[in-house]
């Protein structure tokens, strides 16, 4: 299935529509699982659901006409960026507090969820990632692709061009980075 998509993947790229009308079928679910766990224990009164959130990525990502698709793994991590920015895009369109005050709540995928304050919103993980964009790009980048992507370990050494050791290193400095970046922005003055 995955050179399968991947082929797919590259005769979009070519202009091939009848492969741009094939594409949504093979991604669909695998984008679906992923927005709904980026999704799971958000606040009810939260507007975007994962259908929403799908449709909306993949748009972006088919608007992309000057894309090389290499790979699925290429893709979802293009799709990973198109999720954080369209998260991004709604809290701040929704005009919530930068933490908590109802914004959607942060429900990370592993051990990390019970380390971080409960009230860590899209925006905040959101800047944080930017501030360590600024220290470390690729730690950056996992922690997008792992967070808002749903990606797994080797789906985003694939992605990166690392080895899988070194994404699960960067992983484990990320986390801890992150826990004690939020956990700051909530400790009282």
């Amino acid at each position: 299935m995955s050179k399968d998509l991947t082929q797919v993947l590259q005769a979009v790229s070519a202009g091939d529509e009848q492969a741009a009308d094939a594409l949504m079928p093979m991604v669909y679910d695998d984008l679906r699982r992923r927005a709904a766990s980026l999704l799971r224990g958000e606040s009810p009164s939260h507007t975007l659901e994962a259908t929403a959130l799908v449709n909306e990525a993949y748009l972006k990502l088919c608007d992309q006409d000057r894309t090389d698709w290499q790979s699925r793994t290429h893709f979802f991590s293009i799709g990973s960026q198109a999720m954080r920015r369209i998260l991004v895009d709604h809290a701040r369109a929704k005009g919530r507090d930068k933490r908590g005050g109802g914004m959607p709540r942060v429900e990370w995928n592993d051990e990390v969820t019970s380390q971080l304050p409960q009230s860590t919103g899209v925006l905040a993980v959101h800047e944080a990632i930017e501030k360590l964009e600024a220290m470390d790009p690729r730690l950056a980048r996992v922690t997008e692709m792992r967070f808002f992507g749903g990606m797994t370990m080797p789906e985003i050494a694939a992605s990166l061009g690392v080895s899988l050791s070194t994404v699960e290193s960067d992983w484990a400095m990320s986390k801890a980075w992150l826990r004690r970046e939020l956990s700051e922005d909530d400790a009282p003055s």
